[in-house]
């Protein structure tokens, strides 16, 4: 089965490390995300990746073709302005007409995969989004009379579940899937979502997206805690 892994994207927002670098070739602890990515699908038994490059694509394709190792990997340059669901559209000859993982080249989880695969089959659908709890950012405090009546850490418990990415796809995907400004999170999922063709499966453990400086340093922390664990 393969994974494709979506590292098109300028990463404009993490703008001081991917001036000279793609988003998904940032470093964590010494190794680039997308690295990880991997490493976790591997983990697993799914070993056969395709890469859907855009921005600084050249640089992704120079590391994969240095560091194949235990895998197979892919990399297709899919446009410098190309959506998330035209990059997928621009692999539906890679894939065979065969189902398929997705996911971002900037988000890390422990999500178990073959619970998300074996999940995916039951519900028979066209598409699975792993979803997730975000990381909660700030304390949240209650104030009456200027007084702090409760102050306390957030918890993620307090935001609701959002897509975390880490999807599995059916070949159906391709007939909501019309252009390169097709974007994946607007018309296809939410049109999967209206023919009750998309489900979620509820990962309650670690997830990580490396948005800002802030998320990578986060990142980074709950890696070698995830790691001594093993």
């Amino acid at each position: 089965m393969k994974v494709v892994i979506l590292a098109g994207g300028k990463g404009s927002r993490l703008s001081e490390l991917t001036k000279k670098i793609p988003k998904p070739m940032v470093k964590i602890n010494n190794k680039p995300i997308i690295v990880h990515i991997m490493d976790h699908f591997v983990k697993y038994g799914f070993k056969d990746f395709i890469v859907a490059a855009g921005f600084k694509s050249k640089i992704i394709k120079n590391f994969f073709d240095k560091k194949h190792k235990d895998r197979k990997i892919e990399v297709i340059d899919t446009g410098l302005n190309t959506l998330t669901g035209g990059r997928i559209k621009r692999l539906q000859k890679y894939l065979n007409d065969k189902n398929f993982f997705l996911t971002y080249g900037d988000g890390v989880s422990n999500v178990n995969l073959k619970k998300l695969l074996n999940f995916h089959i039951k519900k028979k659908g066209i598409a699975t989004l792993t979803a997730v709890r975000p990381p909660a950012r700030f304390g949240a405090i209650k104030i009456k009379n200027n007084k702090v009546t409760v102050f306390r850490e957030k918890s993620n418990l307090d935001v609701g579940w959002i897509n975390g990415g880490f999807f599995i796809f059916e070949p159906e995907i391709f007939e909501f899937l019309k252009t390169d400004k097709t974007i994946l999170e607007e018309y296809p999922l939410k049109e999967l979502g209206k023919r009750r063709k998309l489900f979620a499966y509820k990962h309650k453990s670690f997830w990580q997206c490396m948005d800002t400086i802030r998320d990578k340093e986060i990142l980074e922390r709950n890696l070698k805690i995830l790691l001594k664990k093993k």
